[in-house]
């Protein structure tokens, strides 16, 4: 008989049922309501979910049966059967509802029956409910006639990653029952995490069934307690789970260290426990498990008051239990739908299922539901609320608003700490009640009792106790041997750079085992790309060296916080200038001594038409006045000026201007001074641009990024460019010079140039630093020891010791670096361009009043008497060039003074 039935269960899943030549079954097809409708249910009985599940089916039955408004006139009968977590008793119980007309089925619990029953409703078209089968993978595309009407385990998960990112963690191990329901969803937590940088490090999967026992967990915990990560998410069934925190109590692993994080398989199984279970409760402190989000309602709370009389104290009212107390619902709002639309409950078999030898399996009696269809349609536009809050199907065909409670068991019970939601994120206030959007920001949970009873979040990672030692690279140089390099005759270093890692590593509250593992054929410096390619590869676990941070190795592994500041500059050979004949003339750029010339004769000039009609040390022959420009112009210069100015334009002009050439002389006598008695550096080159503009040859460090800097950012050909490794080629090929086969100037990191320039004499830096940048560790992506050396080496920053150690081994006695950067000693118009602007916007304004009162004058003088245009040209000439009577000015200040006596005396 069982092989009989597992050949029907292949039989049906292959043959593409079609409704043609189909026969009515039992004659239904008046447009009246029927009386009765059959659903069946499926599930396990004496499980955590399915014995809370049927006591919620039965009062849901009940209560849709005594809604008067909702199926009038026709009654649910509900047929319940228990498969016992077995595939094969769920797929038999599936084929014997296909004989009662039944329109729906409620179940299973199990993912792992849902996938068998799934493929014989698809052939037979009667939608399957499932309240608890929450595998991700059980898709609407692949069984149409699956409905989930709980909360798929993809956002369970999306949860757990969130969690997970939220407390700062990267890895995590996974241990899992390896089913349909444990695989997938697992699955499912591994891209979740992927989307947030983090990953699985180690997945463990626990075979279902009885044999898998204590020995069996023992030995994968071991194995899991010697790994680096210390998070473990737990995706099983409530024995197996409580197995492994048993298991994992005795062995330690519930201690100090350790993150343990369960999915809502123990939340479901706690709230069903009356009272909890005191020994359980003991293995699983500060854990942290999740619920699925029920908000709080009347219906709700009302079902909860008769729960402890329906089950007379028993056991609890889970999550579960009110989601199938809700897929009851939703399918009684559905067949109401069905019926308003003119459904009709038929059902139909297919003849050739009782032909071409078929006959002897039976297989007639297996009926098609012919309206399934429309039914499942009203099924996904359900639309009410229920107890677990908006029953409504998304574009995904999942429901709506999923969200989970986030609860940490401590003590005797658990308390909420958070709540999880698909649009806020993690928050401490209910879903319903926060409406805001997620941002990275407002991502929050109370604070949570990890086990071993501390408060304080865990790092989650250790270094793995199973012998592995790090391999760390350190590059093998052949010049600049302070920063870093190898002990004759060993594998040990030594170096600024290794000093460093070496004093941030003893900071760390933890031990780190590590090797030094040289890097470099020891002939050329080494590749420091190359290096940062081979940890990204996982050739390496880190690299410790003069590694400079740039930003397309930080794509591709993460660096520590910079412990030393770096840069590019540029050195080339200088000379020392001597003052010469002409060295008065060096402080000022010939730009500025021909704008400063201008002004002289600009001012003199302006001042000129500003006193020429009233002061007559400004009038005269035509060659005195030009005389009397230039002498008064240039005699400014040492405030020298004979002339006085009588116009109130004039002395304004004459202020500013003496102000310019106050600050004018003030700089020329400090720059000069400066060029006669200082010791003057000269270079043809003054910096990073006027290396591009020229077709020198450029130096640069073997092994550098500074080559790619300079032809990809710069834009120098890589012709130009002239690998160089050591302080000796360094000063050879600078002192030879471009023409000579050597080269013009050396582009490279600061640090290296200081220890270059400090017995190099003859060179200096030129021009200033043109890129910022440091040296750091180097470590794979998402490495945490990359984040707590950053930690460390900030603490030596603070403390003096990076100080220390780079007194230590770079600093050298030598040549001075004082004035190490030549920069040019001229003044340049750029510095005083604000004072001519200020004085030529002074002398515009004066000429242009002075010029409005002389056209006052020539519009009066004209309106009198008529005359040609030449005749008018004499007359402008004329009162331009004409003196102006003092006698006038007398006038004015006599009426002045006697309208101010006249005053006093009134007032006296």
């Amino acid at each position: 008989m069982m092989s009989v039935l597992v050949w029907s269960l292949v039989l049906l899943v292959n043959l593409n049922l079609g409704v043609n030549g189909l026969r009515t079954h039992n004659g239904s097809s008046a447009a009246t309501r029927p009386a009765f409708v059959n659903v069946g249910a499926i599930f396990t009985f004496d499980s955590t979910i399915g014995k809370v599940a049927k006591v919620a089916i039965q009062q849901a039955v009940k209560d849709v049966n005594e809604n008067s408004s909702l199926l009038p006139g026709t009654m649910l009968r509900m047929d319940m059967r228990s498969s016992n977590c077995s595939g094969f008793l769920g797929m038999v119980g599936a084929l014997q509802f296909m004989e009662t007309d039944t329109v729906a089925i409620v179940g299973p619990q199990s993912s792992v029956v849902a996938h068998i029953i799934s493929h014989v409703v698809n052939e037979l078209q009667v939608p399957l409910l499932s309240f608890a089968a929450t595998d991700p993978t059980l898709s609407n595309l692949q069984f149409p006639y699956f409905v989930r009407a709980t909360q798929s385990d993809l956002y369970q998960m999306t949860a757990v990653a969130e969690i997970v990112d939220y407390h700062g963690w990267r890895e995590v191990i996974a241990i899992f029952i390896d089913d349909d329901y444990g695989r997938n969803g697992v699955l499912a937590l591994d891209d979740t995490l992927a989307a947030k940088r983090c990953r699985i490090s180690n997945k463990v999967g626990i075979p279902p069934g009885s044999e898998y026992g204590r020995s069996e967990i023992m030995d994968a915990l071991v194995k899991i307690a010697l790994m680096e990560a210390r998070v473990i998410v737990l995706h099983v069934y409530p024995d197996m789970g409580f197995l492994v925190f048993s298991v994992a109590r005795y062995l330690g692993m519930m201690g100090d260290g350790y993150v343990w994080i369960a999915t809502d398989w123990l939340s479901s199984y706690l709230d069903s426990s009356l009272p909890y279970p005191s020994d359980k409760m003991e293995n699983m402190q500060g854990v942290v498990a999740l619920r699925q989000h029920t908000p709080d309602s009347l219906k709700k709370r009302e079902l909860v008051s008769k729960w402890r009389k329906l089950t007379r104290g028993s056991f609890g009212l889970n999550s579960y239990g009110l989601y199938a107390y809700d897929t009851v619902w939703m399918i009684a709002h559905a067949l109401e739908a069905f019926f308003n639309q003119g459904g009709v409950v038929s059902f139909s078999n297919d003849s050739r299922l009782s032909s071409g030898g078929l006959e002897d399996l039976h297989l007639d009696a297996l009926n098609i539901f012919d309206d399934g269809k429309r039914l499942l349609d009203n099924i996904w536009g359900s639309d009410f609320v229920g107890l677990t809050g908006h029953i409504k199907f998304g574009a995904d065909r999942n429901l709506v608003n999923p969200a989970y409670d986030i609860i940490n068991i401590i003590g005797t019970g658990f308390r909420t700490v958070g709540y999880w939601s698909n649009k806020s994120g993690l928050s401490t206030s209910t879903p319903e009640d926060l409406q805001v959007n997620r941002s990275r920001t407002n991502q929050e949970l109370h604070s949570i009792i990890w086990p071993g009873e501390i408060v304080t979040k865990p790092r989650g990672w250790v270094f793995p106790n199973n012998g592995k030692v790090l391999k760390i690279a350190v590059p093998l140089r052949v010049s600049y041997k302070e920063f870093v390099s190898q002990l004759p005759g060993s594998n040990m270093s030594k170096g600024f750079c290794i000093d460093v890692f070496v004093a941030a590593v003893n900071l760390l509250p933890y031990a780190v085992p590590y090797q030094f593992v040289p890097y470099g054929n020891g002939k050329e410096n080494p590749n420091y790309t190359e290096l940062v390619n081979w940890i990204a590869a996982g050739v390496y676990d880190g690299a410790v060296g003069d590694i400079v941070i740039t930003t397309n190795r930080t794509r591709t592994v993460d660096f520590t916080q910079p412990y030393a500041a770096s840069g590019l500059v540029v050195v080339a050979p200088f000379k020392k200038m001597n003052t010469g004949a002409w060295a008065f003339l060096r402080p000022f750029s010939p730009t500025l001594w021909a704008v400063t010339a201008a002004f002289f004769l600009v001012v003199g000039t302006v001042v000129w038409i500003l006193e020429h009609r009233i002061n007559d040390d400004f009038r005269g022959s035509p060659k005195s006045q030009i005389i009397t420009i230039l002498w008064f112009s240039f005699s400014t210069l040492f405030f020298a000026h004979r002339e006085n100015t009588a116009s109130t334009l004039g002395r304004i002009v004459l202020l500013m201007w003496l102000f310019v050439v106050l600050i004018i002389n003030s700089s020329y006598t400090a720059s000069l001074t400066s060029i006669l008695t200082v010791q003057q550096l000269s270079s043809p080159i003054k910096g990073i641009d006027t290396l591009k503009k020229s077709n020198d040859r450029i130096g640069y460090q073997v092994g550098s990024f500074a080559e790619r800097y300079l032809v990809d950012e710069v834009g120098i050909h890589e012709s130009r460019l002239v690998p160089l490794g050591t302080p000796d080629a360094y000063a050879d090929a600078l002192l030879k010079g471009s023409k000579n086969g050597g080269v013009a100037a050396i582009v490279d990191e600061r640090p290296y140039i200081e220890l270059f320039l400090s017995n190099q004499c003859k060179f200096r830096v030129v021009g200033r630093e043109f890129t910022k940048s440091g040296w750091g560790f180097a470590f794979p992506r998402d490495s945490p020891l990359a984040v707590d050396l950053s930690t460390a080496i900030l603490s030596l920053s603070e403390n003096g010791d990076l100080q220390r150690i780079h007194d230590k081994w770079l600093i050298r006695s030598g040549c001075s670096t004082d004035n190490s950067e030549i920069e040019s000693d001229r003044l340049h118009l750029k510095s005083f361009w604000g004072l001519f602007l200020i004085c030529g916007i002074v002398c515009f304004i004066a000429i242009f009043i002075y010029f409005y009162q002389v056209f006052r004058r020539f519009r009066g003088a004209t309106a009198e008497s008529e005359g040609s245009k030449s005749r008018r040209l004499q007359t402008l000439i004329s009162i331009i060039d004409e003196k102006k009577d003092p006698k006038d000015r007398d006038k004015k200040r006599q009426k002045v003074e006697e309208n101010e006596i006249r005053h006093d005396s009134e007032l006296g």
